[in-house]
């Protein structure tokens, strides 16, 4: 099964791409509450390269490396990547008269009910928003 979740950016689609891809950025945004930081990121932009963002809930108590393998790069326009569990993600970056819509499409995992799922994601991809159109 997968879910999309999307977000309507007030930027140009270069400024959303690199906000999106480049760990300085990152750190600012990854995350889905105020609880939860994103204290390093590394990225290897590359068909074949990794990505490692780490995630952590401030207090201490949890946290994980987010991290993939990337598939497709389309400058500007896609990004796909698979991660340890072979689940995959399709992000997809479209220009609408100088504001760039953002889609995420990814596969579930069996942990989490896909609700909660999506509201992770969606919530992520709404700090991505916030963060971006601060630039």
């Amino acid at each position: 099964m997968k879910i999309t979740v999307s977000a309507l950016v007030h930027k140009d689609v270069e400024t959303v791409w690199n906000a999106y891809n480049q760990p300085k950025h990152v750190i600012h945004w990854n995350f889905a509450s105020d609880t939860w930081h994103c204290p390093n990121a590394s990225n290897h932009f590359v068909i074949g390269g990794s990505f490692s963002y780490r995630m952590e809930a401030k207090d201490g108590s949890a946290g994980f490396d987010f991290e993939g393998i990337y598939d497709v790069i389309d400058s500007l326009k896609q990004m796909s990547y698979h991660m340890a569990d072979h689940r995959k993600v399709d992000v997809f970056f479209s220009s609408q008269h100088g504001k760039t819509k953002v889609d995420v499409t990814f596969d579930i995992e069996m942990e989490n009910s896909p609700e909660l799922q999506k509201m992770g994601w969606q919530s992520i991809l709404d700090q991505f928003k916030t963060y971006t159109e601060s630039l």
